[in-house]
């Protein structure tokens, strides 16, 4: 657990401070009334939530320490039911939906709000966190966890949010959805970089989850260089496939000093040699990221990676990478790198991790092209099918014809739910274009090319009785 800034300290120590000498608290411990409650909260909460967001933002590390601070009595409880929620997300779920281990984390900060002064107000915030948090707990951590307690009025409520529906696991997954989204635009995610090989295999899931989302924001990354360094210089971790995975990440996705770098260079070669099947298991989780919704490999990630690989090394890594460098400088319409790819695709199984990277990498070019393109650019689209010809002969691949087809698809009914008109000069061309490419690609039959552009009646209303 990394310790929260002083800066950071003091601004909270002045709120508990602040909190406990005001005038509302005193009120409140005098009347018991709710309001008075509330009205801390409304006074306090958007204090502590300031805090709270500098340090996701800076230093997301030290956000457990910080939580820890919060279950201070001298809190009120104040921003734990929020930060309650957090907790329950963090921990990592499996294919059941069932924590991988158990959330101590969890698990404190529910044992400080039982314990609060303030519980009976508290539980009016906490019901549906802690039903989501037991159901993918263990049945036997939360038989412990609420025995422990000994009021007996608390435990009570607690055993009330034991839910026997979300003992199915198809009830877990969609109740953990719903509740996911309700954090969806929340910063709250924080990790413990491991230094053994067994704790990597444990936490490598919240790892990977934490440096996607910090990839996709526009959060300061720089207080992760030093754990990022120590994590990937350390020997007892490299030639796992979790750490190749965590160098591949921050490689492609995080600016990282010279310094850093360096580290990193040294580490991605290290691996080549100490990770079994190095080779393959590279290629494929770079196919994972191309498939991931929460990842962008994008041409410059890619560009990074290859930065990374001492391409006088004599493997199938320098001549995947050599040719991305190719694709990506060099540009996918030029003819010497369609060469390039038609002479080292021939050299490996059409369905090797090494042509679908090709494949792939190609395909989201497409993609972002036909994808940016506006309903009255349709020429360009007619234009590029021309290049979607010269790579589906090249590659011979019946998933990459599916995927141009999909992708044309969308784009042709885009256009004709603009142009209308059947006898104007844009549907005749389009129906046209589409009728002798769709066939030649295979992408539509005779048939369907019919149906396609066939005039839907419209269905006569039916008339009152």
């Amino acid at each position: 657990m990394y310790e929260i800034s002083p800066e950071y300290l003091a601004k909270l120590e002045q709120t508990a401070a602040d909190i406990q000498e005001s005038e509302v608290l005193q009120q409140y411990l005098e009347e018991e009334e709710e309001e008075y409650y509330n009205q801390l909260k409304d006074l306090f909460e958007p204090g502590i939530n300031l805090v709270y967001q500098e340090v996701a933002s800076h230093h997301p590390l030290q956000l457990i320490h910080l939580e820890r601070i919060l279950l201070d009595p001298a809190f009120e409880g104040l921003f734990l039911p929020r930060i309650l929620g957090f907790s329950v997300l963090r921990g990592t779920v499996d294919s059941n939906y069932k924590y991988l281990r158990p959330q101590h984390h969890f698990q404190d900060i529910l044992l400080a709000i039982c314990n609060s002064a303030n519980f009976d107000i508290l539980k009016k915030r906490i019901g549906q966190t802690i039903q989501i948090g037991f159901a993918l707990s263990s049945d036997i951590w939360v038989t412990n966890l609420i025995n422990g307690i000994d009021n007996r009025r608390v435990r009570n409520y607690l055993q009330g949010l034991k839910s026997d529906r979300l003992r199915v696991a198809d009830e877990r997954r969609r109740a953990y959805a719903r509740y996911n989204r309700q954090f969806r635009s929340e910063n709250f995610l924080a990790v413990v970089f491991p230094d053994t090989a067994a704790e990597l295999t444990i936490e490598y899931p919240s790892l990977e989850r934490f440096l996607l989302y910090r990839t996709n924001t526009q959060e300061d990354n720089s207080s992760l260089t030093p754990p990022l360094d120590a994590f990937v210089a350390n020997e007892a971790l490299i030639g796992t496939p979790e750490h190749m995975k965590v160098a591949m990440l921050s490689g492609a996705f995080f600016e990282l000093p010279d310094d850093s770098q360096d580290v990193l260079t040294d580490a991605v070669e290290a691996l080549r040699s100490k990770l079994p099947e190095a080779d393959e298991k590279v290629l494929e989780f770079l196919l994972y990221l191309h498939a991931s919704d929460r990842a962008q490999l994008t041409p410059q990630a890619d560009l990074n990676l290859a930065m990374l690989f001492d391409r006088t090394t004599k493997d199938q890594l320098s001549e995947y990478f050599n040719i991305i460098e190719k694709i990506h400088t060099e540009g996918y319409t030029n003819e010497s790198t369609q060469e390039a790819i038609r002479s080292n695709y021939l050299n490996y199984e059409g369905l090797s991790n090494f042509n679908e990277g090709i494949r792939r990498t190609i395909y989201q070019y497409f993609h972002t092209f036909v994808s940016n393109l506006e309903v009255g650019d349709y020429a360009e689209f007619f234009e590029i099918t021309k290049l979607f010809a010269i790579y589906m002969g090249l590659f011979g691949n019946q998933q990459f014809n599916q995927d141009l087809k999909e992708l044309s698809m969308g784009y042709v009914r885009k256009l004709l739910k603009t142009y209308t008109d059947k006898r104007g000069k844009d549907y005749q061309d389009i129906k046209k274009f589409v009728s002798a490419t769709f066939l030649d690609f295979e992408f539509l039959t005779e048939k369907e090319i019919v149906n396609l552009f066939k005039t839907r009646r419209k269905r006569k209303k039916k008339e009152e009785a």
